[in-house]
């Protein structure tokens, strides 16, 4: 593989799409980073890694980029007694926050980083101690902390002044905190604080049998449930040498597609209410309620939960439930453009929607905007499209994209992605029943191993890295990346110059996980 002048000798992983790992030292770890930035390519995720065994201290950090031969898994020994590794972030810019976790989870420190605040850690487990070192995690050990003062950039100058939001909201969403800096009603500056949860997903898997884990990546996200478990399942699968029979990969491709229409009714339902057009909100949301009933009479839960499993799929869906989903398609889309009629045609709806939180496509390919809200900025970045993994590449799915930017832009591609996946579902239940019943036993290797997962989930790539060591296959590390990692940074961007009370409009035009981000 070639990346923009650098070759690499690389170990391929057998993964459905292009992905290879390869060790590199300091030098090779900053000169890739170059190299991959000057190309166009994207970084996908930044982690650490403690391999240490009972006779050696061995950390890692390691990086997964997007290029044009498919991804690329960079990983760099660290020294322990100095845990320290070239920044990126310059190059990169959505390292930042990437890499000030790393540093909270497995004390690996950036050097040079401009921003060395604590993202993860909320002062409530000591500074020299880290969850995911070996043995650092004991009952107790990280309990009864006095939180500390998070240092949040100051702004100052005459009429300026702060509006803190948060972590706790009305309604039932997670915890994030937005300290806006303001003039009157325009925003100078937000900045945000997420990571309250403290879920510690992350130190879970490794305790999990791998065949058991797709139940716990699956919860990482829960509106992007079939994506984490596609995307784990995918990295399991390759350590495994497995192949995933056409019937099963036709069952995934089905389910995400479902996933991500689900989604897409929510959120242009909810765009409609946040710009006073209730009328949206109750129209998308019984679409939404009835698209979720069906998947809960063909799969046996509404959000599809536990439904990709290791090997294949846990839920064989009969052929009534098969005709019904194809059926509710029809019906489906002609209300969504009828809908889009009327939201095209509402002056007021457009009137809060363009020009609102716009992103330029020379500020997102700068700072890694991805997926649907990469799109809706003239990103075209669309693994279904770019690397298609079965069943995919036989389905020739219409790229979304435009270069407004903006809340409208964003609410164009929801549309444009809503009609193109109820496209690929008539098309993917037509086309089950030409496929004969095929499973695959999915035997976990009892030696060491390295896989990934890369999945295009409704909100953009979701990647699951995952280690197993040589004691019968049990899992070391498993790291699951959400977007929102990329997107949260330029949501601070996005609203720089407008008012505050378009703030919840912008938000949910982008959507964003807090769940996804805080392991």
């Amino acid at each position: 593989m070639r990346i923009t002048g650098l070759t690499l000798s690389l170990d391929t992983i057998p993964a459905p799409v292009p992905i290879a790992r390869v060790v590199v030292d300091r030098d090779g770890w900053r000169t890739a980073a170059q190299a991959i930035a000057a190309g166009g390519g994207r970084l996908v995720a930044l982690w650490g890694a403690d391999r240490s065994r009972s006779d050696a201290e061995e950390l890692a950090i390691c990086a997964a980029y997007a290029v044009t031969e498919g991804l690329v898994w960079l990983d760099l020994s660290v020294d322990g007694d100095q845990p320290r590794y070239p920044d990126i972030a310059e190059l990169h810019p959505c390292a930042r926050r990437m890499q000030r976790a790393a540093f909270d989870l497995v004390g690996l420190q950036a050097d040079g980083a401009a921003d060395t605040r604590p993202w993860l850690n909320h002062g409530t487990w000591p500074a020299d101690r880290f969850p995911l070192r070996a043995g650092e995690f004991e009952a107790g050990a990280f309990a009864g902390r006095q939180v500390e003062d998070y240092p949040f950039v100051r702004v100052e100058g005459d009429g300026v002044h702060e509006i803190p939001v948060g972590p706790v909201h009305a309604g039932i969403i997670e915890p994030g905190h937005f300290r806006f800096s303001i003039v009157g009603e325009k925003v100078l500056r937000l900045e945000q604080r997420l990571g309250y949860k403290h879920k510690g997903i992350e130190r879970r898997f490794t305790q999990l049998p791998p065949l058991d884990a797709h139940r716990l990546a699956g919860r990482v996200s829960g509106d992007s449930t079939v994506a984490y478990a596609w995307a784990y399942c995918m990295a399991l699968e390759s350590i495994a040498r497995v192949e995933v029979p056409p019937r099963a990969a036709a069952l995934r491709a089905l389910m995400l597609e479902r996933e991500r229409v689900a989604n897409h009714l929510g959120d242009l339902g909810a765009l409609g209410n946040d710009a006073a057009l209730a009328f949206g909100l109750a129209q998308f949301s019984r679409l939404r309620e009835d698209w979720l009933r069906t998947s809960a009479q063909a799969f046996g839960h509404r959000l599809m939960m536990d439904c990709v499993a290791p090997g294949g799929v846990a839920v064989e869906p009969d052929p009534a439930s098969v005709e019904r989903m194809r059926v509710q398609c029809d019906a489906i889309e002609r209300e969504v453009l009828t809908l889009r009629a009327v939201y095209d045609e509402h002056a007021g709806l457009e009137d809060r929607f363009m020009t609102t939180g716009r992103v330029s496509p020379q500020l997102a390919r700068r700072l890694g905007l991805t997926g649907l809200a990469g799109r809706a900025s003239g990103q075209p970045s669309d693994l279904r499209c770019d690397h298609p993994f079965a069943p995919y590449g036989e389905l020739g799915v219409r790229r979304s994209t435009q270069d407004g930017g903006d809340v409208a832009a964003r609410v164009a591609v929801r549309f444009d992605e809503t009609i193109e996946s109820l496209r690929l579902i008539r098309d993917l239940c037509a086309g089950l029943s030409e496929i004969p019943d095929a499973r695959v036993r999915c035997d976990v290797p009892a030696r060491a191993g390295y896989g990934a997962g890369w999945v295009e989930g409704w909100r953009g790539e979701i990647f699951v890295a995952l280690e197993l060591d040589g004691d019968g296959g049990r899992i070391r590390r498993c790291h699951c990346h959400d977007p929102s990692w990329q997107n949260w940074p330029v949501l601070e961007h996005a609203v720089i110059g407008n008012i505050v009370p378009d703030f919840p409009l912008i938000n949910k035009s982008f959507n964003l996980s807090y769940s996804g981000q805080d392991l």
